[in-house]
C-alpha cells in the first residue's frame, strides 16, 4: 500500500508562492491586514505635501515587488473574515467598556452610573425543539404525558434530550401548525420595534415623574449600546446595555431617584406597550425579557462589565448564519433549493420571496434581506452619548500603521508641521490567489495568538 505524499497540491502550492520573487514584501502586507481571509488589492499612488507644497513623500504601487498594495476587507462577519471579524470584536468591546468604565474620552465616574443588560427576544411563532438543561442535566425537549397531536396528526411533544449542537434545536415542532409569514414579519420589524422602544423609554419616565420630556431632559439623559442576535429558530432578539445619565451625558450623574430598580421597571413597562404593525401583523416583544442589572466586577452572583463587554463583543461578528442560513444576498428564487440551509430557514427564505410578491408589502424589501430572514435593520448601534465611536477607534489604529509605515520608509517625525497627502486609487482585485491560503492562514493564527495574549494582559491589568 502506497503512503500518502506529504506534498498536498495546497502545500506544493504554497511552496511555488513562497518562491516568487515578490513573497516577502506580500508577506508583510499580508501581517500588515492581520491575515485578512478576502484582502482587497490596490493600485495607484499617493504623495505628501507640507504646507509650502515641498513634496515630503511619494508612494507608487508599481514600485512595490507585487505592483499593488494589500487592504484587509474590513467585513464584521467571523464567516466570511476571521480575521477582520476579530478587529470589529476587539473594537465594540472596548467601545462597551469605555461606555461601563470610562476611558477614551469617557468620564470614569461614569462606572457609578445605573445601567442594566437587557434581552428583548422575539414572540412565539409556533413551538420549536429546544435543549433545556437543569441542575447540569439536559432535559427533555417538551414532555407530555398525554400524547398530544396538533391538526396536521404530527406530536406536539418530544421527549428527546437535545444538546445545544443539535441540529434540531430551533427546528419547528410542526412545519405547517408554524406562523412562518408572522416570523419573518417580525424580523423585518424588529428594527423599528427597538427604534419605537427607546423613544418611548423617555416617555415612561416623565409620565411617572409628572413632567414633559424637555423638563426630563434637563434632568437626565438615556444612553445605550445594543447588538442583535439570531436564535436557533431564525428570530433576531437584542442584548442592550442601558445606561441612565445626567442631563450632560456621561459627565454628569443623573439625579438621585434615578436608581437600577427605577430603570429595571420603566424598561419593562415600555418594552410591553410598544408595538409595531403591518397588514395582517402586530410585532410585540416576547414574554421573556431580562433585565439584569450591572455590576463592577464579575462574580459567581451578578454581571460584570467585562462579561458584559465580551457579550456584547461576541455577538457583534455573528450573523443570520448562525441561525443555518447563507451569509450572502440570494440573488434568484431558483437558487433557493440548492442552498446549503436548514429546512427551517429554507422556507423563512421562500417566505421573503413569496411575501415580496404581495402589494401589501411593497415597501418592505424582504426579497433583498431574504439571506437575512427579513431581518434588515443594523446589528450593532449606540446612541451618541454612550462612549466613543468606532470611527474614533479606527483613526487611532490607523495613524498608528501610518506612524509604522513612517519608520519603515524612514521618514522624519512631522512634529508640528502641516501636511496634505493626496492619492488616487482604483480597485484592482479582491481575495487570495493560487497557493496563498496556506500561508495567510499561518499569518493569521500568528497575529490571532499575539492579540489574545496583549488581551489578556489588558484584561489583568483591568483587574
Amino acid at each position: 500500500m502506497t503512503e500518502p505524499s506529504l506534498f498536498t497540491p495546497e502545500i506544493l502550492a504554497a511552496a511555488q508562492r513562497a518562491a516568487m520573487p515578490d513573497f516577502t514584501r506580500w508577506r508583510e502586507m499580508v501581517r500588515a491586514t492581520g491575515g485578512c481571509a478576502q484582502p482587497i488589492r490596490l493600485q495607484g499612488h499617493r504623495i505628501t505635501f507640507d504646507s509650502g507644497l515641498e513634496v515630503l513623500d511619494v508612494y507608487r504601487t508599481r514600485d512595490e515587488p507585487t505592483g499593488y498594495l494589500l487592504t484587509s476587507c474590513g467585513n464584521r462577519r467571523a464567516s466570511r473574515c476571521p480575521a477582520c471579524s476579530e478587529v470589529y470584536r476587539d473594537d465594540t468591546y472596548h467601545l462597551i467598556l469605555s461606555g461601563l468604565r470610562g476611558g477614551k474620552g469617557v468620564p470614569e465616574d461614569v462606572s457609578a452610573h445605573p445601567r442594566v443588560f437587557a434581552t428583548f427576544t422575539a414572540p412565539s411563532f409556533g413551538a420549536v425543539h429546544s435543549s433545556r438543561q437543569k441542575d447540569g442535566k439536559v432535559m427533555p425537549c417538551r414532555p407530555r404525558r398525554d400524547g398530544p397531536v396538533c391538526e396536521h396528526g404530527r406530536p406536539e411533544a418530544c421527549g428527546v434530550r437535545h444538546g445545544d449542537d443539535d441540529g434540531q434545536v430551533g427546528q419547528p415542532i410542526c412545519v405547517d401548525c408554524y406562523d412562518y409569514a408572522g416570523a419573518v414579519l417580525w424580523n423585518a420589524h424588529a428594527g423599528e420595534l427597538w427604534r419605537r422602544f427607546t423613544q418611548a423609554l423617555p416617555a415612561t419616565f416623565a409620565r411617572h415623574l409628572g413632567v414633559s420630556r424637555a423638563a426630563l431632559r434637563r434632568q437626565l439623559r438615556l444612553s445605550y449600546a445594543k447588538v442583535a442576535e439570531y436564535q436557533a429558530r431564525g428570530l433576531v432578539h437584542f442584548h442592550a446595555v442601558i445606561r441612565l445619565d445626567g442631563p450632560d451625558g456621561p459627565a454628569g450623574s443623573p439625579p438621585g431617584w434615578a436608581t437600577v430598580p427605577v430603570l429595571q421597571d420603566a424598561i419593562r413597562e415600555t418594552a410591553g406597550s410598544v408595538m409595531v404593525s403591518a397588514p395582517g401583523f402586530l410585532g410585540r416583544w416576547g414574554t421573556q425579557l431580562d433585565v439584569d442589572p450591572i455590576y463592577v466586577a464579575d462574580s459567581l452572583d451578578h454581571l460584570g462589565d467585562l462579561r458584559v463587554a465580551g457579550y456584547i463583543a461576541k455577538y457583534a461578528t455573528k450573523g443570520a448564519e448562525s441561525a443555518g442560513t447563507v451569509d450572502r444576498p440570494i440573488r434568484q428564487l431558483g437558487d433557493v433549493a440548492r442552498l446549503k440551509v436548514t429546512e427551517h430557514a429554507r422556507r423563512m427564505i421562500y417566505t421573503c420571496f413569496g411575501l415580496a410578491t404581495d402589494p401589501a408589502y411593497a415597501e418592505v424589501p424582504l426579497r433583498h434581506w431574504a439571506h437575512m430572514l427579513g431581518y434588515r435593520g443594523h446589528f450593532s448601534t449606540k446612541s451618541r452619548h454612550f462612549s466613543t465611536t468606532l470611527g474614533a477607534l479606527r483613526q487611532v489604529r490607523a495613524d498608528h500603521q501610518a506612524d509604522k509605515a513612517r519608520e519603515r520608509r524612514g521618514l522624519p517625525e512631522p512634529g508640528d508641521k502641516q501636511t496634505v497627502t493626496v492619492g488616487q486609487w482604483r480597485f484592482a482585485g479582491a481575495g487570495l490567489r493560487h497557493g496563498e491560503h496556506l500561508w495567510v492562514e499561518m499569518i493569521r493564527n500568528q497575529v490571532a495568538t499575539a492579540r489574545q495574549i496583549e488581551r489578556e494582559r489588558r484584561r489583568n491589568q483591568a483587574d
